[in-house]
């Protein structure tokens, strides 16, 4: 049986990002019960890929009570239905073995991942007194993406001078105003842009000077995406409600890997259950940024621990 649900959780505050704002986050929990036992996993459909609620809801509602979780890569596309049940598998699955889901894909034992915390799109002021609020943690991540970031991105680096900051324009910019602020984001010491411009429009990236590493997110979703970024990106960021589920995720990890590409781990704005899995794909990558749940204002029960050392895998209570 393939339950499937809505839930909302709050977020601590407005998120804001090139694309909107947003106070809550609104997700599909998927729950599959078979002999008694129950796994489960949760996606977060994205308008960006033209995924609603219900659009998502009705291809899940499309799969066979008794899907398993190879067919599953054929019966839907990559995306976050899939995601929802794949990870709802791979729970089961754990249950059923008695195993924890790392072992069953044959992965090391997980260990915590630094994360990055991300700062959403707002006034320089605002944003400088968030870094500063901030700047005690390991890395920041920056969303931006309008035609005037400098200064933005001067109030971060004002307000948290010492951190390790990655930055985000979910494809806002243009090839000529990201020319013209690379060499600054060298100079402020930025680690890595993600997506500076629109996915399908972003052939200028191998024509033009690439100073620090460049990520591909909006632009890479499976193993299919990769041929079309060769010589645009170093590295390339896997979501799981992008690759359709763990599955396909460390599929992809193992192919970007051996074609050289650097690897960062994002997430959309969820609970800890739709962090879980990811923790696992994020082992040893060059950056995670899975940091939904400490922007929420209330989480799973057993959600995920975040310390000093980082974002923790799962205990077996939450997923896994």
């Amino acid at each position: 049986m393939i339950e499937i649900g809505n839930d909302v959780f709050r977020l601590a505050q407005v998120f804001t990002i090139s694309r909107g704002s947003r106070t809550e986050a609104k997700v599909l929990t998927v729950r599959i019960t078979r002999a008694g036992l129950t796994g489960w996993g949760e996606c977060v459909p994205y308008a960006r890929y033209g995924e609603t609620l219900e659009s998502v809801t009705a291809q899940i509602a499309g799969l066979p009570p008794d899907i398993a979780r190879p067919d599953l890569q054929s019966a839907l596309p990559a995306g976050a239905a899939r995601n929802a049940v794949d990870c709802a598998l791979w729970d089961l699955e754990a249950k059923q073995s008695g195993k924890r889901v790392w072992q069953l894909a044959g992965l090391p034992a997980p260990h915590p991942e630094i994360t990055a915390y991300t700062l959403s799109l707002d006034t320089p002021e605002n944003m400088q007194a968030a870094a500063a609020a901030n700047a005690h943690r390991p890395l920041l991540k920056i969303k931006l993406g309008t035609p005037d970031d400098m200064p933005r991105l001067e109030a971060v680096r004002a307000g948290a001078p010492s951190t390790p900051i990655v930055v985000d324009a979910n494809e806002g910019w243009t090839a000529e105003v990201y020319s013209d602020l690379a060499p600054h984001l060298v100079r402020m010491g930025v680690k890595l842009v993600e997506q500076p411009l629109p996915a399908g429009k972003d052939d200028m990236l191998a024509e033009i000077a690439r100073p620090l590493p460049v990520c591909a997110d909006e632009s890479c979703h499976d193993r299919a995406s990769l041929p079309k970024l060769k010589g645009k990106y170093d590295v390339v960021n896997l979501k799981l409600d992008k690759t359709g589920g763990l599955t396909e995720g460390l599929a992809l990890k193992q192919q970007a890997l051996a074609e050289g590409y650097g690897l960062m781990v994002g997430c959309m704005v969820g609970s800890s259950l739709a962090m879980a899995p990811a923790v696992l794909l994020a082992q040893g990558a060059m950056f995670t940024d899975l940091d939904g749940p400490l922007l929420l204002a209330e989480d799973r029960p057993h959600p995920l621990k975040y310390d000093a050392a980082g974002v923790h895998p799962p205990e077996p209570e939450l997923w896994g």
